[in-house]
């Protein structure tokens, strides 16, 4: 599906006007004010891919494995981890931006590589934490206008600039999360999109 069609698509399914039946995996970027609950930035990625196959709900965050004085002294064991509902539900959902499958592909690639168990796991407040993870999932979702060195220890901040920089290539949402989850339509199995097709044009 074109990058151009895609925003508006999302837009669409959020505001409950029906449209044709379409396939497509969603980033959605998150952010949550700075309390004793971690990460303070995170991604979900929801959909179905444009190849067709099972939905996918899911969502990824990058954090110090303990939160404890040593983070602020030096590099400590992190982890990927999944929020709870009710987390995400006290979050802002941000912005969000349509994958293509292959980007989806380099997204799971992407949460791979800062996993513990599959990559490098190593937190540092200061070069690799949770906000340097959604950096580079910006960077993989193709946004640009994504380094300002000031901002990368508040994840809001450095969302809404994010979100400024690509203003054409993101959909807004800028909600809290309960009211964000709340308008998400209910996930369903999709046939493969065929190249060319008359209701989506090809790539």
């Amino acid at each position: 599906m074109p990058r151009l069609f895609r925003p508006l698509l999302v837009l669409l399914l959020w505001l409950g006007v029906a449209v044709p039946a379409q396939a497509a995996v969603t980033v959605t970027f998150w952010s949550h004010e700075f309390g004793n609950s971690f990460p303070h930035a995170f991604i979900t990625l929801r959909g179905t891919p444009d190849a067709g196959g099972p939905p996918i709900e899911k969502d990824y965050g990058f954090t110090a494995k303990t939160v404890s004085p040593a983070i602020l002294f030096g590099s400590v064991p992190g982890r990927i981890m999944q929020n709870p509902r009710s987390y995400m539900g006290s979050s802002d959902a941000q912005f969000a931006v349509v994958l293509t499958d292959a980007q989806y592909a380099a997204m799971l690639k992407l949460v791979a590589a800062w996993d513990e168990k599959t990559g490098n796991g190593t937190y540092s407040l200061n070069s690799r934490n949770c906000v340097h993870f959604v950096k580079e999932a910006a960077r993989v979702a193709g946004l640009t206008g994504l380094d300002h060195p000031k901002l990368m220890k508040k994840p809001r901040s450095y969302l809404l600039a994010v979100q400024a920089a690509n203003d054409r290539r993101v959909t807004k949402i800028n909600q809290e999360g309960k009211v964000y989850l709340a308008t998400l339509p209910p996930l369903t199995v999709s046939a493969p999109v065929p190249t060319g097709s008359a209701l989506v044009p090809a790539r």
